[in-house]
């Protein structure tokens, strides 16, 4: 059968990019060696919230009962009911993809893709059968998988990526954890709220680095309080499994001295490498990410490339962006295809954290005049009411005209919250807008409001 679009790789970008080509009319086909939805939603971004959810809920009830004038004679967690949940999750959705492919009339194909060349796919399926697809346009979308490096070999027993973290069969008592960006936050707040002891280590001064300074303070001080160790400016000068099971870790703090760390688990979460098919004419990158124009296309004619496989911005909503634009570009010769330019950053520990724009020390350094609002939860009803008041939401303005040039959000429902400041920022806002709108009371999304009062000095509660 010829395709007007064989899809290679059904995550993020793959199956909403195969949905959009199908939407314009186009008979597509996506190939995918595993199982749709890709790492996000079967090891990844789903199944990591359906996990913090039950933790977030079992560290509530073990750790904050009185509070909320709750008592508990025995309380206990089911750890294969935990792991279990998430998988449940993951399925669900995964069967709503495949569904989707369904009703937009989409083929799908599993197995491992080869590109032959221009308009020609080579998939071999698990049994070693090899079929060919043929195609007017190929789309790669194969995403990353976690990085790993000689020092740090992973396992998948006692030194583990999030894959393996995801599906452990027993909680582990103690826990260390490599890197804390999204992954190693998010992995860190799960497994302390269930009692394992984690030691969280980042080799840069701050855990999250990429976010403003402000709200990596605010998320390191809360993860000390939850009982997280958190080491800084440290590096890991050896890992070695040791004789009775365990793993060993000599990790340099940032006094320059050395220390040994003992745990039952190591979890690796240094970043991602790309995941790039067999092509013959294919242009990578120096880090090995492949090659795209300005419409995402390859070095290989007909063949066009999105998601994390391009490098970038590495992130499930990112990577659906870019999909849709490339098949708009590909099937719409006047279509110009958009970059990713604003977009937002969650991470969903808890505090949970989310930005938009501009962190402030990207305007100090860049000489930028800006004004700063910022206002704590702690002073936000709705937050009070919750017993959510850790926190804040921080808010930059330009000094001369006044447009939101960047949004900082530690605390309840920040990844919820934060969706509106790209909106404001996307549609040039200023902070005269954002004063004149009526925000609803009691709600958390009045810190917005009042942040917007204290960059020129007129917060009302506070």
């Amino acid at each position: 059968m010829q395709y007007d679009l064989i899809v290679i790789g059904g995550g993020p970008a793959g199956y909403v990019g195969a949905i959009r080509a199908a939407q314009l009319g186009k008979k597509v086909v996506c190939v995918e060696r595993d199982r749709v939805g890709g790492t996000c939603l079967n090891w990844g971004c789903i199944p990591t919230k359906a996990l913090l959810r039950n933790a977030e809920l079992y560290h509530t009830m073990e750790k904050r009962a009185a509070e909320f004038g709750m008592k508990f004679d025995q309380l206990s967690v089911d750890w294969s009911e935990v792991i279990g949940r998430s998988r449940k999750v993951s399925d669900r959705l995964a069967t709503g993809v495949a569904f989707l492919f369904k009703k937009n009339k989409i083929d799908s194909v599993s197995g491992e893709a080869k590109i032959l060349g221009t308009g020609k796919v080579e998939v071999t399926d698990s049994e070693g059968q090899v079929s060919i697809l043929e195609g007017s346009n190929i789309m790669i979308c194969t995403g990353c998988v976690t990085r790993s490096v000689p020092s740090l070999p992973i396992n998948g027993k006692t030194i583990i990526g999030s894959k393996e973290a995801m599906t452990l069969e027993k909680r582990p008592e103690s826990m260390i954890v490599i890197g804390s960006g999204a992954i190693g936050t998010e992995f860190s707040y799960i497994y302390n709220s269930f009692g394992t002891k984690v030691t969280l280590i980042e080799a840069l001064p701050k855990i999250l680095p990429n976010e403003d300074d402000d709200a990596s303070q605010t998320l390191e001080r809360a993860f000390k309080k939850q009982g997280i160790k958190c080491m800084t400016q440290a590096s890991v000068e050896s890992l070695v499994e040791t004789e009775d099971g365990q793993v060993k870790a000599v990790v340099k703090n940032k006094m320059g001295k050395e220390e040994e760390i003992v745990a039952d688990v190591c979890l690796v979460a240094i970043g991602v490498k790309p995941v790039v098919p067999q092509a013959e004419g294919l242009e990578l990158t120096e880090k090995g990410f492949i090659k795209v124009g300005k419409r995402y296309e390859t070095s290989i004619p007909g063949v066009y490339a999105t998601g994390d496989v391009i490098g970038g911005v590495l992130l499930a909503h990112t990577a659906t962006f870019e999909a849709v634009q490339a098949v708009e570009g590909m099937f719409d010769a006047n279509h110009a295809p958009k970059w990713v330019e604003l977009f937002p950053s969650c991470t969903y520990c808890h505090p949970q954290v989310a930005s938009v724009g501009k962190t402030e020390r990207a305007l100090k350094e860049a000489g930028v005049a800006y004004t700063v609002g910022k206002f704590p939860f702690q002073a936000i009803g709705k937050a009070v009411a919750a017993g959510e008041t850790d926190g804040f939401v921080k808010l930059l303005y330009g000094a001369e005209n006044g447009e939101m040039l960047g949004a900082h959000i530690v605390g309840p429902e920040a990844t919820e919250l934060i969706s509106g400041m790209g909106i404001s920022i996307q549609a040039e806002l200023t902070d005269e807008d954002i004063h004149s709108t009526i925000f609803a009371h009691p709600t958390l999304s009045e810190a917005i409001h009042e942040a917007t009062l204290a960059s020129h000095g007129q917060a009302i509660h506070m």
